[in-house]
This record gives C-alpha cells, structure tokens and sequence, in this order.
C-alpha cells in the first residue's frame, strides 16, 4: 500500500468520525462550557434579584361602572330602548380621563396632600436618572394643569371586549392612595354627568314651561271666547253641521294643525337648547347620543371608530416604549406626535358633527314650522268657507276647536314637564358603580415570580449563546476526531497529564515509563508504541522524529518515555537529541551535556560515535545528546555526514527516536523530516490551535516526510468527559495543566 493510499483512508476514517461527532457537537459544546453558561445565568438571576430588591413596589385599584344610555324625551309619540354603541363608551372612557374630571379631583384638598402626585420615581431607571439629574424636574402640588397631566399617566380607562362595563384603574406606590384616588375620579365623572344631564334636561324643561305658560293663557281665553259666545247668542247646537263637509275638513284640519304645532315647539325647544350647547361639541355629542331619534348616525362613523381603536393602540405602544425609552427618544417623540395628531382629527370630526347635528335641528324646526305655516293657511281658509254656510255654527266651532286644541295641547305639556322633573331628580342613576375601588393586597410590579422566570430564561438563552460564540471564538483543538479530521492524519493516543514543576520534575516526567512502569501515564506510552508498531510494516521506521508546532507542546518527554517503552519490548532504542537551540534531553536522563561530546561533536570530527554514546537506566536504550553550541544548526542537519550518521546509526539500532525544535520557529524539524523514516506531531491539550497544527502538518507534507500520526498530550483525566482510555475520549474544557513539558 502507496503512502497516498494510506493519507487517503486516514482522510476517509477521519471525515467519518467527524460525521458520527456532529449530533453530539451541541452537547459536548454545553458540558465544556457548562461554567459559563452557569456565570451569566447566575448575572441574570442576580440582576433580576437586585432589581426586585431595588424597585419601588406598585399597586393597582380598579372601578368597575356601567353607564347607562339614557336621556330625556323632549316632545315625541316614539318609545323604545335604545341599545349602546362602543362609540358611547369610548365617549365616556375619554371623558372619565378628560381634563374638566381630573381638575375637580386634583383640586380636592384630601387628593392634593397625597404622596402619588408628588411625582416620586417609581422604577430604578427614573430613581437612578433622578439622582444623577437626567430626570425632569419635579411638578409642585400646586399646578393643577401639571398634576391633571401626571394624573393622566397613572390612570388607565378601558372598555370591556364582551361586556360594556368602563374599568377606571390608577397605580401608585401607595394602595390606599391609588384606591382613593381612582374612587375620586369616578365621584367626580358621576358628578359632572349628574350636572351635565340636569343643565339640558332644565333648558328643555324651562322651555317647556314657559310654553305652558302661554298655551294656559290661550287656554283661558278659548273658555272665555266660548262663555260670551254662549251668553250673547244662548246654547247653540250644531249636531246636524257635523255632516258637512266644510265642517269636516275644518276639524280635521283643526287636528293637524295642533299636532303640526306641537311638532315645531318640539323641534324648536330641541334646536335651542343644543343651540346653547354649541361651545361644547363634546356635550352635544352627549346629548344627541341620549335622544331616541336617527340623528346618532352622525356620530357614530366608521372614521371615528377607526380613529379610536388608531388611538388606543398608539397609546399602548407608548406605554410600551416609555418603559424601555427615555421622552427624548426618537420613538417616543414620533409616537406622542401620532397620538396628538389622532387628537386633534378626533376633536375636529367631533366638531363637524355638532355643527352638522345643530344643521339638522334647525331644518327638522323649520320644516316643522313651515308645515304649521301651511296647515295654518289651510285653517283659515276652510274657516272661512264654514263662516260662509253658517257665520255663528262656524264661529261656534271655531271657538270650540280651538278649546279643544288648547287643551288637548295643554295637557300633552303637562305630561312631559312631569317626566322632565322625574328624569332630572333621577338623572345620577344612568352611571352604576358596579365595584368601588379597594386597596390592592398585592403588588402588581414588580412581579417577582415572572421576573425572575424570565431572567432565568434569558439567563440560560444568552448562556448559551456566550457559550457557542467562546466555542467558535476558540481555534485549540478539542477532540480527537476534529484533529483527526483536520489534519488528516490518525491520532496514536494521549497522554494524561502528570503536574509537578522543576528541575526534579524534567527527569521524573522524561523517565516516567522506567521510574513508574505501572502508572496510567507509562500505559499510555506503552499505547503509543503499539501504535506506532502497527502503524507501519516492521523495518520501515527505524528513524522517527518527534516534533511540535510550538515550543512546551511536551515533544521532549514523548521522546524519552517512548524511546524507553520500545527498549522495554526488546528493541534496541538509540535516543538522538538534535535540538540544537534547546537540548534538553541530557537533563531528562541526568547525565550533563559536556562540550566535547555529543551529536556536533561527532559531526565535526572531534570525537568518535562511540565516545559520544550514552547509555541510559533503561536496558537497550542509548542516548546521543546534542553536543556544543553550533551557529549553523541547519546547516549541519542537512549536511551530508549526518546523513551518513543517520545510516550508520541505523545499522546499530532497531528504532532511531531523534528529538527536534518546533516546526514553526525554525527549518530544522523540516530537515529532518525530510531524511526520517517517519514523523510524529505533538500537540498539546487546551493550548495547540487548529492553525498552528495545520501549518505544521502542510510544512511536513511539503518536504515529503511521512507523518505518521499525532499524540495529544498534558491531558487531564480528571476533566475529561469520557476518560482518556474510551477510545482516545474527548478532552473537554476546564483540563487543568501540570507542567509544561519540553
């Protein structure tokens, strides 16, 4: 099999593994960064309790009333129940927070000394921004038009979806105040409707009356007409004169002129009063809102419906935006002018509409008083054709029509004079109280249980996030399989990290496998060497070099301990030590590194092979250190005599373990890559990166050396989430460090 071949099924095995390792990526990725997601849960939750801890609890009282449609009749033969718009009631919603409602409460002396209208912070944005002195200076008590307005923000007026009951709330950081206050509004809308309803239902009344007053004299003069009528000509009976026609029409006539007459005082007492209320559109809305008549129509359009619920939802999204924004804020200012222009469409169409309904009260009186003109004309003139057939029966008839005109009219004045003085002692029962407003016994905000749900939530969301960003974020390699993967190569173990620092520890990790055979680390190594046995056919790699990418990736304890677990199996091992920036391998073996013996030496000629030949502890194991300082190491390694060196040397040993500088400072591990029969990357746990490893594998492969595999060292079992024997286990985050090997 071609080394081709071989890269190829190593670059097959490893996609493979890395495949199968894709539906466990999220998970591993959780476990390793299990810490953080904890720590910023923990923030949250911390947060979240500060805030609550912090915050200025708030409490909610609520009215609950039903506002009755109802009005006064003014002159009509119509009875009916008129059932309620959702126009009325967002009428009535707007009135209850208008600002004639809220100026009589502000101005009551029991709600001016309260607590709430000293516009105290009621979040820790407005308390943090008052202390640093962002927040808006603070209303005095005792400007009624500021605290209408600040009285505006803490109430809130809703209309029930599928009932029609007006919901008044207001929040406070006081519950008795924010129930005495709500129970203020509400004594005061009731009394501006009681108000409200008696001054119309007077004006139509004094009309009333003051029409009365005349059709009593008219009355009183008929009965008189008819006594010196009677006296002067004696009782005269007109029986037979009913079967004339004249005399028919003149009846007839007679009542329709009296109906007609009725009609235009009806109308005209109608038009007057609404005509008194013309300053105030919002009155007469509320007046032709009450009158059983199809006048309403003006006031209940679709604009005005879709401007309502345009309203409502602008001032929902405000609220929204002010919990989140400061009043500067771009979104706010667009929002409060939407509302203000939504305003002021409302009150110009509510002003159209009371023109237009004074415009229709003023045709409805003058058709009526034309239609009373006309049948007035008709009156006469039948009057005068009857005069014509019989001067006194006419005359008679005429004077005993007209009593009976008047008093017909009379008593119909009487009859609705009676039910105004009912309707205007009874005028304040239209508005219900279904439920007073009570101190609340809890707190609506903050709500301790939701906050803390949701930081929790968040906590665990951005957890997460911060977790998969330091996971993309951090190029170390963390798996076997993403190293196999990206290198391409197969990884021959890993060894478990082994602690300890100084001097003592360079010899006791380089002879770990001689000094602690039975220890899981000297297992390991034993691993590697079957690995590395197996890997190629026997004979094709009796010189191996051992290098990393970077320095302290520990390629200098692999050396030792793996040259001395293959002379433990029988083969005779020759460790070459040709790191010439950094030798370190006399100190591993504690021999010392004289100057006049060692690799240089041999290859300058001063010494023999022999004579620079060390023999270690282990049985079969030989150490060649690195001899003096040469100023070219590059140049000696690919020089001819170590060449002829390395041939000879294989003629004495089974296997050639040579120890290199790292491939990325310096050339020399890529020389001697070239001449090697094999090479072996050393990386380190939680510190070798992906780009590090991969620059050094292309440099390997550029000069054609034969990368057999790599070895993962400076694991800690501890961390590891499979341990590091289930098939080379994942080293996850959190590996502690021992000391960084050479």
């Amino acid at each position: 099999m071609t080394e081709n071949n071989i890269n190829t099924g190593n670059q097959a095995v490893a996609a493979e593994q890395l495949t199968q390792g894709k539906g466990r990526t999220f998970a591993v990725t959780l476990q390793r960064r299990k810490l953080s997601i904890l720590i910023v849960t923990v923030v949250f939750i911390a947060a979240a309790i500060l805030y609550i801890s912090r915050a200025v609890p708030t409490y909610t009282s609520t009215a609950r009333l039903y506002v009755e449609q109802t009005g006064p009749r003014i002159i009509t033969e119509y009875e009916g129940i008129m059932t309620q718009s959702k126009n009325y009631l967002y009428t009535q919603g707007e009135l209850v927070r208008s600002t004639p409602i809220l100026a009589q409460v502000v101005q009551r002396s029991d709600i001016k000394k309260l607590e709430t209208l000293k516009k105290k912070p009621t979040t820790i944005a407005e308390e943090i921004k008052n202390r640093i002195g962002l927040a808006e200076p603070i209303i005095e008590v005792g400007e009624i038009d500021n605290l209408v307005v600040y009285l505006k923000k803490i109430i809130d007026v809703k209309i029930g979806i599928k009932d029609d009951i007006i919901a008044v709330s207001c929040e406070s950081n006081y519950r008795e105040e924010a129930a005495q206050i709500v129970n203020a509004i509400v004594e005061s809308y009731v009394n501006y409707q009681t108000s409200q309803k008696k001054s119309t239902v007077s004006e139509v009344l004094r009309i009333l009356q003051k029409e009365k007053i005349e059709r009593d004299k008219e009355l009183a003069g008929n009965f008189e007409e008819l006594l010196n009528f009677t006296r002067q000509y004696g009782v005269v009976s007109f029986e037979r004169s009913n079967e004339n026609a004249v005399f028919q029409r003149l009846k007839t006539l007679s009542v329709s002129l009296a109906e007609a007459q009725l009609s235009a005082i009806n109308a005209k007492a109608e038009f007057e009063a609404v005509q008194k209320l013309a300053e105030d559109p919002l009155k007469i809305k509320q007046y032709a809102m009450t009158q059983l008549n199809t006048n309403q129509g003006l006031f209940e359009g679709d604009s005005e419906k879709r401007l309502r619920i345009e309203l409502d939802g602008s001032k929902t999204e405000l609220e929204s935006a002010l919990l989140q924004c400061s009043d500067d804020h771009p979104t706010v200012k667009a929002l409060k002018s939407k509302i203000a222009d939504i305003e002021r469409q409302l009150a110009l169409q509510l002003n159209n509409q009371a023109k237009a309904y004074i415009e229709v009260l003023d045709i409805k009186y003058q058709t009526a008083k034309q239609r009373e003109d006309e049948l007035m004309a008709s009156y006469k003139q039948e009057e005068k054709a009857a005069q014509d057939l019989n001067v006194k029966a006419t005359e008679y008839a005429v004077i005993e029509s007209k009593l009976e005109r008047s008093k017909r009219f009379c008593e119909i004045l009487d009859e609705r004079i009676k039910e105004l003085n009912v309707s205007e002692d009874t005028g304040a029962l239209n508005v219900n109280i279904l439920e007073a407003a009570r101190p609340a016994e809890l707190a609506t905000s903050p709500k301790r249980a939701k906050i803390v749900a949701v930081s929790l939530i968040l906590g665990i969301l951005f957890g997460i996030g911060f977790a998969v960003i330091r996971e993309l974020m951090d190029w170390r390699l963390r798996s076997t399989d993403e190293i196999s993967a990206i290198l391409a190569v197969p990884v021959l173990g890993i060894v478990p990290s082994m602690g300890g620092k100084g001097k003592k520890a360079v010899t006791d990790h380089g002879q770990k496998v001689h000094l602690e055979p039975k220890s899981s680390v000297a297992e390991a190594y034993r691993t590697i060497r079957t690995a590395v046995f197996f890997s190629v056919p026997k004979g094709q790699a009796r010189t191996i070099l051992v290098t990393s990418p970077a320095p302290n990736d520990g390629k200098t304890t692999m050396v030792s301990n793996l040259a001395i677990a293959m002379a433990q199996a029988g083969q005779k091992t020759l460790v070459v030590d040709a790191d010439f920036r950094k030798p370190m391998q006399h100190n591993v073996f504690a021999f010392t590194n004289e100057t006049e013996k060692g690799l240089s030496s041999v290859l300058a000629g001063q010494i023999s092979l022999d004579e620079a030949i060390r023999h270690c502890p282990t049985e079969g194991l030989d150490l060649l250190t690195s001899g003096p300082d040469v100023p070219n190491p590059s140049e000696l390694l690919n020089s001819e005599a170590f060449a002829n060196l390395l041939k000879e040397l294989t003629h004495r040993y089974d296997r050639i373990v040579i120890d290199s500088p790292p491939i990325t400072p310096v050339a020399d591990s890529q020389i001697l890559a070239a001449i090697c029969d094999a090479t072996i990357l050393v990386l380190r746990a939680e510190k070798s990166t992906k780009k590090a490893a991969q620059q050094a594998k292309e440099a390997l492969v550029g000069v054609g050396a034969h990368v057999l595999g790599a070895i993962v060292n400076d694991v800690s079992p501890r961390h590891s989430r499979y341990g590091y024997y289930s098939h080379y286990g994942y080293y996850g985050y959190g590996y502690g460090y021992g000391k960084k090997n050479k």
